[in-house]
């Protein structure tokens, strides 16, 4: 089987504009994602797929490779579909781009083991809430999974409602993903719905066109960088790693 990474960026994020190339201890953000990507050793190539001739040049000069997308695309999704029509795989590995964080191990979990290629096949990483305002943080999604693991609902506010009881684990989204090319062709030209509009989760595109999205847990190290609040926190958890890796 051939699997690739890809790590959708975009320059103009209507939260942070620039993020890809926000400084981390010296190094863009991308550079840290591409890293830990590009340790997957299952992997047959990483790409960045950008919009942006900033983050091309940035990713060139460190030897990164990446794939020039249209401007147009309203979706990570979206870049991903032509990512798949210029690059042929049989599974294509989907990192976001503001998930610097994210272990080896956690995306070594999302890559496939006895599923058809050919198939229409959708999974995604999610990970134990521990931050209890992270359930109340808009830009953290939530996840709600029927008992064989497949996505029922996403939110963004907190669910399900604890009514019934308190003892429930919440489960939060992590921006690693893994799709079939006819997964992406799918999404690329099924009908946006009231529930994508409403929440504004891209994933909504499978599951109310009646498509499932298998959620793989992991103990993840994940923290999105949404905000420049968020980045500040990423460069003190990075920088304390690599001192920490100093006295190793």
């Amino acid at each position: 089987m051939k699997m690739i990474g890809v790590i959708p960026a975009r320059y103009n994020s209507s939260r942070f504009k620039g993020k890809p190339l926000a400084d981390i201890c010296g190094k863009p953000m991308i550079w840290w994602v591409h890293d830990r990507l590009k340790k997957v050793t299952e992997l047959t190539d990483v790409y960045v797929a950008t919009d942006d001739e900033q983050i091309k040049t940035v990713c060139e000069n460190y030897g990164i490779k990446t794939i020039m997308t249209s401007a147009d695309h309203k979706t990570h999704l979206d870049r991903l579909y032509e990512v798949s029509s210029k690059v042929n795989a049989d599974f294509y590995i989907n990192v976001n781009g503001d998930e610097p964080l994210i272990e080896v191990e956690a995306i070594a979990k999302i890559l496939p083991k006895d599923i058809d290629p050919n198939s229409l096949y959708v999974s995604n990483l999610m990970t134990e809430l521990k931050n209890p305002l992270e359930a109340v943080d808009f830009s953290k999604i939530k996840i709600a999974t029927d008992v064989n693991g497949y996505g029922l609902y996403l939110a963004r506010s907190p669910i399900p409602y604890p009514k019934g009881t308190y003892n429930f684990k919440y489960k939060k989204f992590v921006g690693v993903q893994c799709f079939t090319k006819s997964a992406l062709e799918f999404c690329h030209f099924a009908t946006r719905g009231p529930l994508e509009e409403a929440e504004d989760i891209d994933e909504f595109r499978f599951i109310e066109n009646g498509k499932k999205i298998k959620f793989i847990e992991a103990d993840a190290t994940t923290l999105s960088v949404d905000t420049p609040k968020d980045l500040e926190k990423v460069r003190n958890i990075i920088k304390n790693q690599l001192e920490g890796a100093k006295y190793e």
